[in-house]
């Protein structure tokens, strides 16, 4: 049989007040339609719940068993409303993203702060992982949504235009590209930048794809390749190299020792994405900071 929460309360409200003027009271109904209530679910179970009498209203022994199981629904009923209306008013609720280091490091802080301030029930579940782990965590739904550097429009997925990030050159303040112009021409500027050593990341990383592409076919002297962008700062102020970094990046290169410069060279833009998938929706917390992101994109110089 189905019973109903109204069953359910009027049960409950019946044992304690041991009276059916007052439990329909509280229930806010008639004693007809409160008997009735009362009838339905003791019919449905096939067991009587309740002897009465004129004087007396009490629970038999079926109906003290009834009652745990009663208490405990009507606790259970309470809890899942009580999360729903949290989350619908995002008191509660979780959220995880996956975003590229460069700008889980940067941009996201100031984001994640003023988002925070404002629901601060929320738990936030931030990855900072390179593009590939970015689409794989939500692919598996292990992200909500990911600001990576690959267009991944599938059938399972969808990715919008974010945001575009430029790219500068690093080097030792007493290095000659700090002050010398490069020559006119994107291959003349390659040429004069390809002469010097040069500091790498990592082949898997979007910033040495973008790189690669955008100086092919000229080659460059690669000193060492590197996995985390503090070491590229360490191995440049040592003078062993200069390097090409995304804007986003730049405050890691904040330093007395070290000069930025801002390169346009063709096809050396990194455009992000925001991806999700297409056959879920976003919880409301979710739903949420996915619009505050969008509200504060970042913006490269």
């Amino acid at each position: 049989m189905n019973i109903s929460s109204r069953q359910i309360d009027a049960f409950l409200a019946l044992a304690a007040q041991r009276s059916f003027t007052r439990a329909a009271a509280q229930c806010h109904l008639s004693q007809p339609a409160f008997s009735a209530l009362i009838r339905a679910l003791e019919d449905g179970l096939g067991l009587r719940l309740f002897d009465r009498s004129t004087r007396h209203v009490g629970l038999t022994a079926e109906g003290e068993n009834f009652h745990a199981s009663a208490l405990r629904i009507r606790a259970e009923v309470d809890a899942a409303l009580a999360a729903m209306r949290d989350a619908a008013t995002l008191r509660r609720g979780r959220v995880a993203i996956a975003l590229l280091p460069s700008l889980a490091a940067g941009w996201l802080p100031g984001v994640l702060a003023g988002f925070h301030a404002r629901h601060p029930g929320v738990e936030l579940d931030i990855a900072d992982v390179l593009s590939e782990p970015c689409i794989e965590r939500v692919a598996t739904g292990r992200a909500d949504f990911a600001l990576a550097a690959i267009r991944a429009d599938t059938p399972e997925l969808q990715a919008e235009p974010f945001c575009r990030d430029g790219f500068h050159l690093v080097c030792r303040t007493d290095h000659p590209l700090a002050t010398r112009p490069l020559p006119g021409g994107a291959p003349a500027s390659l040429r004069a930048l390809a002469q010097w050593p040069f500091i790498h990341l990592a082949r898997h990383s979007s910033v040495r794809q973008y790189l690669e592409a955008a100086f092919h076919p000229q080659a460059m002297r690669t000193v060492m390749e590197v996995e985390q962008l503090a070491t590229v700062t360490g191995m440049v102020r040592a003078g062993l190299g200069i390097s090409v970094v995304p804007t986003f990046t730049l405050f890691h290169f904040q330093h007395p020792d070290l000069a930025t410069r801002p390169l346009a060279l063709p096809g050396l833009t990194r455009q992000i994405y925001l991806v999700r998938r297409r056959d879920r929706g976003l919880s409301a917390a979710a739903q949420a900071l996915h619009a505050h992101v969008l509200s504060e994109r970042p913006r490269s110089d």
